[in-house]
């Protein structure tokens, strides 16, 4: 795939399914904005990728609102413009609903939901500009429940899924809005709980994990950051308001 030229930010980016994400769109030939948490952590990843130049810094915190502006302005300006918003920074727990607090709440949505309305929002001017689009990471827990204490991560995920179809109508024609639903993806937050379950042997864990699974097996980060490729090249121009499901056939499963 052919993506040269293209200005795109990656939130969430030094790590996880944003790394994978990152290095697909610079493999493709992109200039990429790399958000993380810290200068440091973002200083790090630039180090790792070794892409020179086509990887810029554009670390911030997006769970204030003038960090989702800091962010995308940044980016706009170290790239000249922007073709591409990946919304993928995302945060999430098992906790139980009863024991919920309101600090959690904040800590959660602020991260999953509410950074993907306002990096949307001030990129949207660029976005514009560029006849670009936005590709969304929810999750499959997004799309329906499992009663094992994610009630608040459900709750966020379920938020950017109707907020990408929303969204997909309000800015359509100029730019497109898609999402990603992921399932298990090996990641940091997923081998936490591939350790539990394989009393401290991931791979164990990811066999209970997955044994009444279609493909029986988590995804590989790439394999998340091949699908937000497709919603972000011409090879989707027809497409908005998708909402992609990428886990291994595990929705499809009735019952």
């Amino acid at each position: 795939m052919n993506l040269a030229g293209k200005r795109v930010l990656v939130t969430g980016g030094t790590r996880g399914i944003g790394r994978a994400t990152v290095e697909a769109f610079l493999q493709a030939g992109a200039r990429v904005a790399v958000n993380g948490s810290s200068a440091a952590s973002v200083s790090s990843a630039l180090a790792g990728l070794g892409a020179g130049d086509r990887a810029v810094a554009a670390p911030g915190d997006l769970g204030q609102v003038p960090g989702c502006q800091q962010v995308v302005e940044r980016a706009v300006a170290s790239l000249g413009g922007l073709d591409i918003l990946v919304n993928n920074a995302g945060v999430g727990s098992p906790k139980p609903f009863e024991e919920t607090t309101a600090v959690d709440w904040d800590a959660t949505v602020n991260i999953n939901l509410r950074a993907v309305y306002f990096c949307t929002k001030y990129a949207v001017p660029a976005l514009r500009r560029a006849k670009g689009n936005v590709v969304n990471v929810a999750s499959i827990l997004g799309l329906g429940g499992r009663g094992a204490g994610l009630s608040l991560y459900c709750a966020s995920k379920g938020g950017v899924v109707n907020l990408t179809r929303d969204l997909a109508i309000e800015l359509a024609p100029d730019i497109r809005v898609n999402c990603i639903c992921p399932g298990a993806v090996d990641t940091e937050m997923l081998q936490e709980l591939g350790r539990s379950l394989g009393k401290g042997d991931v791979t164990a864990g990811y066999a209970i994990l997955t044994q009444n699974r279609p493909m029986k097996r988590v995804a590989r980060a790439s394999e998340i950051a091949n699908a937000i490729l497709y919603f972000a090249s011409d090879l989707a121009s027809f497409v908005t308001g998708s909402i992609q499901v990428v886990d291994g056939g595990v929705m499809a499963k009735a019952g």
